[in-house]
């Protein structure tokens, strides 16, 4: 009997298993294939063309040598830790409020969301003409009587990653927004009236009772989150350029300057592996953490 159940188990939804033989196979050749070529070819000397002169980790001492590399991980940093708190931390206020049954909640929440289906070109040419200190939110305010104020933030080297920060969360924290209203709409109303009968205010039933049973929601936003971090590439092209000089630049932009405006693609090979292992400095341990953790349960 026992040896009956093995191939029984096997052959269970055998059609489904072969019909997703392609998908694994282009899994397998084109995203594991592709990665493992990438990081063969960092350590060449490939320029415009993949060639075979293996140069060790001359690309890598290049590439962290590079102005330009370093600031853009320090740009990258700075975006990522504002944009993972901030989307987070606005998405769930807004859906607590809209979470009240207020008036209007549909037009609401459909005003919310509807920045996230811009593309970020678009999002990035309306936010640079906005913050546009010759008609944008600065010469506004200043046409009002304020005359000194200034707000140019993608003009100035030193703030120039925040301006493309406050582009980011306003297209961005309309869908952790309704990620979040979900969740709360599937909490149960019996644990509110507990709440409110125990006299628990409002704001400690939120963070020691209703965020714990909302992880899977947060961890689900985190990692929508991190993956627009680590890709931020089309806001900085359509707002700034990676300007003024290099002081927007991030690595995704980086990459695809090295492979095709230097036609160096040894450099832009050995930026994109350094961007997959900051990937999976991240992941694997929160995987291993996640999962690993429960099956020894």
């Amino acid at each position: 009997m026992a040896a009956a159940t093995g191939p029984a188990r096997w052959h269970r939804n055998l059609s489904a298993k072969i019909a997703a033989i392609p998908m694994i196979t282009t899994a397998l050749v084109v995203f594991i294939g592709g990665t493992a070529w990438t990081v063969l070819y960092s350590f060449t000397s490939s320029k415009l063309l993949p060639k075979e002169k293996f140069v060790g980790f001359a690309q890598y001492e290049r590439l962290w040598s590079s102005s330009k590399w370093l600031i853009s991980i320090e740009n990258l940093a700075i975006y990522g830790a504002f944009s993972l708190i901030f989307s987070l931390l606005i998405g769930f206020v807004l859906a607590a409020l809209l979470d009240q049954k207020i008036r209007f909640e549909d037009t609401f929440r459909t005003l919310l969301l509807y920045p996230f289906a811009l593309s970020f070109i678009v999002t990035g040419l309306a936010w640079q003409w906005i913050l546009n200190p010759d008609f944008g939110i600065q010469q506004v305010v200043r046409n009002l009587g304020w005359e000194n104020f200034s707000f140019d933030p993608l003009y100035n080297p030193d703030i120039v990653i925040y301006g493309i920060l406050i582009a980011g969360l306003w297209q961005g924290t309309g869908l952790i927004m309704c990620l979040m209203l979900a969740g709360l709409r599937g909490i149960d109303e019996d644990i509110w009236k507990a709440a409110k009968i125990d006299g628990i205010p409002m704001w400690k039933t939120y963070i020691f009772i209703i965020i714990p049973m909302m992880r899977g929601i947060f961890i689900t936003a985190i990692v929508l989150i991190a993956s627009g971090i680590i890709k931020v590439y089309d806001l900085v092209v359509a707002q700034t350029g990676g300007g003024p000089g290099i002081a927007s630049e991030v690595p995704a932009k980086y990459v695809y300057d090295a492979m095709f405006l230097s036609q160096n693609l040894g450099q832009g090979f050995a930026a994109s592996t350094m961007m997959l292992l900051t990937v999976i400095v991240i992941v694997v341990p929160w995987a291993y953490l996640e999962f690993g953790g429960k099956r020894r349960g």
